[in-house]
């Protein structure tokens, strides 16, 4: 609604925020702060994102250039002092200006963070009849889920819908009214609360991560130390040996995420990672999620976030009514406006588990041969619209498709998304 507002507004807007969807839809103009130096661009967040990446490979050959010469100048400089005689000094100036350009800050934008999580097991955890209540309100009613391997989910719904305590119940720091989560034998948890923030405000940053491991292992064997590990969260060595007091609120939270992943678990319970994060930290998180070897559950108002993050989301609309939908954020927005209004009657229905495995159970009714044909064309075709789906989801997480293309891809997903719930739908009714 606010978007919608402020795009049909003819009012001046300065605003500060870290949420990129909303930069995208509402800003025609961006201003950003780098190494003490203010940049502007006209246009929205996307358009901000291509210019800035041609700004940087613009800096960056200027600094690859400067480093050619320095090194040029550098033996100059070395040769016996009769060399450079007072004629020279303004060669000797420009030597140390070269000098300050060539030591700019250069950023890397492809490091992976590949950590080798700790084994887990097929079995990870499955909720059973779970009910939970306060009060009037309904949080579950009779809820049924069984968590798959690798499986990287993401939580939305509004204010008050439950989800926080979801978490909480699957935590064990509440308990359920009736039913119950089974844990596998070999979980992990590495779980990020929104109120799980306390440090030793005396201690030092580096001395905070080092009392939980001394390194980090990596996919490819090798380890990672701690001072190393703080780094990519943008802690630099001056920030690592500062005290815990001396931080900001948004750089405590980069520290206590870093105490959760340090821990190397091998499920990742998140409850509003974001919140006092800034954009170049989300980033970094980004990608360490998408290469996490293991499984992941993120509670966010983020939708950039869940985007890039999530591969399917449980929508909490309240009042006991779960929906489990195949798809991220905005899927899940673009099948809602081609969906009529939800039946009151679903409200309260437990979620199915999973996607339904394509085989014919035991016990069923006798089918026609119409019928027969029919099945098995269906069992063809919802996999091959789900290679399709899944190919598109991957194009569009890439950010590489141009505009037009992306509008197109858009379009496709959510008539495939249709055809495939249409589809199974029909296959169940033929199996029963």
């Amino acid at each position: 609604w606010l978007e919608g507002y402020l795009k049909r507004s003819t009012i001046s807007l300065l605003m500060v925020t870290h949420d990129r969807y909303f930069l995208d839809e509402v800003c025609n103009e961006i201003i950003e702060i780098d190494n003490k130096q203010i940049y502007a661009y006209k246009g929205n967040y996307s358009y901000y994102l291509d210019k800035r990446a041609e700004r940087m490979e613009v800096m960056q050959a200027a600094v690859d250039h400067a480093n050619n010469l320095l090194r040029k100048e550098l033996e100059w400089m070395r040769r016996q002092p009769q060399a450079r005689g007072t004629k020279a000094k303004y060669r000797i100036d420009a030597f140390y200006e070269l000098e300050k350009k060539a030591k700019q800050r250069q950023e890397d934008n492809h490091v992976n963070l590949n950590v080798k999580a700790s084994y887990i097991g097929s079995s990870i955890f499955e909720a059973k009849h779970v009910s939970k209540t306060f009060g009037d309100i309904r949080i579950l009613h009779d809820f049924n889920y069984i968590f798959s391997r690798y499986e990287k989910l993401g939580i939305v719904g509004d204010n008050g819908t439950g989800k926080s305590t979801f978490i909480k119940m699957l935590m064990g720091e509440i308990q359920p009214d009736s039913g119950c989560f089974t844990i596998g034998e070999t979980v992990r948890f590495g779980y990020y609360s929104q109120d799980g923030l306390q440090f030793d405000e005396k201690m030092k940053v580096i001395d905070v991560v080092q009392n939980i491991a001394e390194y980090i292992t990596l996919g490819n064997g090798k380890a990672l130390s701690v001072s190393q590990f703080l780094n990519y969260f943008l802690f630099t060595p001056e920030k690592q040996h500062s005290f815990v007091h001396k931080l900001s609120g948004g750089e405590k939270r980069r520290l206590y995420l870093c105490t959760v992943l340090m821990s190397n678990p091998n499920f990742l319970v998140l409850d509003e990672p974001t919140n006092d994060l800034d954009i170049v930290t989300l980033n970094v998180l980004e990608d360490y999620l998408i290469h996490f070897k293991g499984c992941v559950i993120v509670i966010s108002h983020d939708r950039y976030f869940m985007d890039k993050v999530v591969d399917h989301i449980l929508v909490f609309h309240g009042n006991a009514d779960i929906q489990d939908f195949p798809g991220n954020y905005t899927q899940y927005r673009l099948w809602k406006t081609q969906q009529s209004p939800r039946s009151s009657a679903t409200s309260g229905q437990t979620v199915a588990t999973g996607k339904p495995a394509y085989r014919q159970p035991s016990g069923k009714k006798k089918l026609t041969y119409k019928e027969q044909k029919e099945l098995e064309t269906l069992e063809q075709e919802i996999p091959t619209l789900e290679d399709e789906k899944k190919s598109i989801e991957e194009a569009l997480n890439s950010g590489t498709l141009p505009i037009e293309e992306l509008n197109r891809q858009s379009a496709r997903i959510g008539v495939l998304i249709g055809e495939i719930d249409e589809k199974t739908m029909r296959w169940l009714e033929l199996s029963e």
